[in-house]
């Protein structure tokens, strides 16, 4: 059956492209600067991400001060140091090998935050779980990265951070939560796989292994085996090189 909703092949395909090539880029940043109206079309983007009660809990904090890129890079190696520590031996040597930020070699760096007050106390969605603006702040970081790899523009997500240092570093309020610390910038590629699974840190796992049925960890129902079949042969084809 035709479905007037759709998009056109090609535009369909493009979607999917995206999802499957993003890449969370470190060590890749030339130094070209960002457009600002390229900038601005994946700040609109980020906007039009879904949230609960339509709160629109975001902010978009944007970082091109070398200044202030020093300061953020001083906060992540304070807990990157820390962070070495905790894994054992095996995977401290993969991590100490890893290149895990941009901050500095990034032409622009982004702050997407949540200001879980917006609208008030009462919030559509969001009386029995409080965290769904969290969970919507993130869907806009998503929505900005989609578009980003859309762009050739390549987007690197920092989390190693102390959320207070973060907060101080960029003068953010206490009651406004830091969701994402993103590097954005031109890269020299990108590459197949995600940088992760390429060094051996962890091992893509099969979609197929993850879908449950019904009830949690209901698997083989006979009335699935027709989806559980197709999401086998799509990762399978996936995870060919």
């Amino acid at each position: 059956m035709e479905n007037p909703h759709a998009f056109a092949n090609a535009e369909r395909a493009a979607v999917y492209k995206a999802i499957f090539s993003r890449r969370d880029v470190r060590g890749q940043f030339l130094s070209d600067p960002v457009p600002d109206d390229l900038l601005a079309r994946l700040l609109l983007a980020a906007h039009h991400a879904p949230s609960v009660g339509f709160m629109q809990p975001w902010n978009f904090l944007v970082v091109r001060s070398t200044t202030v890129k020093q300061r953020i890079h001083d906060v992540f190696q304070a807990a990157n140091s820390e962070a070495a520590a905790m894994f054992p031996d095996e995977k401290r040597e993969i991590y100490s090998q890893l290149k895990l930020q941009g901050i500095l070699e990034a032409p622009v760096n982004l702050c997407i935050t949540c200001d879980r007050s917006r609208s008030g106390p009462v919030v559509l969605g969001r009386t029995h779980m409080p965290t769904m603006d969290l969970y919507s702040s993130v869907c806009a970081v998503q929505n900005l990265w989609l578009a980003a790899r859309a762009e050739g523009l390549g987007v690197g997500w920092v989390s190693i951070f102390h959320e207070k240092a973060l907060q101080d570093a960029l003068g953010i309020p206490p009651h406004i939560v830091p969701i994402a610390y993103l590097c954005l910038g031109w890269v020299s590629q990108f590459k197949d796989r995600p940088e992760l699974e390429t060094a051996g840190w962890l091992p893509r796992l099969a979609v197929e292994d993850l879908v449950f049925h019904e009830q949690w960890e209901t698997r083989d129902l006979p009335e699935n085996a027709g989806l559980t079949a197709a999401l086998s042969a799509l990762g399978q084809a996936a995870r060919r090189p």
